[in-house]
């Protein structure tokens, strides 16, 4: 059985509606609790495709936060593997400076709520997002750092606010600053699990967070259900490098 190894920061920021798709498609999901496991107990090479999941952490606080620097190494190791690797809001950040990248508050301030995509310069190769990006489809951003795009990532997508939204990484790396895997049943523990960080941020209110979430919820759903099935589909069957090392 193929291994879905998720990396996660926080209890609330989960695999969400990922996790069913994934279960269907043939994947055993592990959850790793960064900042509580080790990162010297499992390989990054291994797992036929790692998941990086978000969090309120910044990238570039490892004086805080000591596991980021294993964590950045981790993820750099299995990248230059060329593995099936996803980066979700933190994740994608934490992609980003394992390619190198420099991540950095937004100059724009904190981007949360929900908003649509515009297209990157090399959008068209993945048609799963390109999809998701044409019909305009709001999606849950939730960020204060951006990053600056890797030395040869392409660029699929931005928003608004920032240019770094999307980016792909050799055949099977993708990251995400935003988030299609959030499960709209389950947006309350959102509210509840970032209540000090929406009190504090202007022109936010939970008001119109909830309002937002029911408005678009339907919308948002169907479209990300197609964007992960595409994505899915584009994965490869079993990973090359990890098949030799259980041979």
């Amino acid at each position: 059985m193929k291994t879905a190894l998720a990396l996660r920061h926080v209890a609330t920021e989960d695999l969400g509606q990922l996790a069913p798709l994934l279960t269907a498609g043939g994947y055993q999901i592990r959850y790793f609790d960064v900042g509580v496991e080790s990162f010297i107990d499992v390989s990054p090479l291994d797992a036929e495709l790692v998941i990086v999941l978000g969090g309120p952490v910044a990238v570039y606080d490892s004086e805080s936060y000591p596991w980021l620097r294993a964590e950045v190494a981790w993820l750099r190791a299995r990248l230059l593997e060329d593995l099936p690797t996803l980066g979700i809001c933190m994740g994608a950040q934490l992609m980003a400076a394992a390619l190198h990248a420099r991540v950095y508050p937004g100059s724009c301030g904190k981007e949360i709520g929900w908003a649509s995509l515009q297209a990157g310069q090399h959008l068209a190769e993945t048609p799963w997002l390109q999809e998701l990006v044409e019909q305009q489809t709001p999606v849950l951003h939730w960020h204060g750092d951006t990053f600056d795009l890797p030395p040869g990532a392409r660029h699929l997508a931005s928003s608004a606010l920032y240019p770094n939204q999307a980016f792909a990484w050799g055949r099977h790396g993708l990251a995400l600053q935003f988030h299609p895997e959030v499960d709209m049943r389950t947006v309350e523990h959102w509210l509840v699990s970032h209540a000090h960080e929406i009190a504090h941020t202007r022109n936010l209110s939970l008001a119109t967070l909830r309002a937002d979430a029911q408005r678009h919820g339907r919308q948002f759903e169907r479209a990300v259900r197609r964007f992960w099935q595409g994505w899915l589909e584009s994965l490869p069957a079993q990973s090359p490098a990890a098949e030799q090392r259980r041979a």
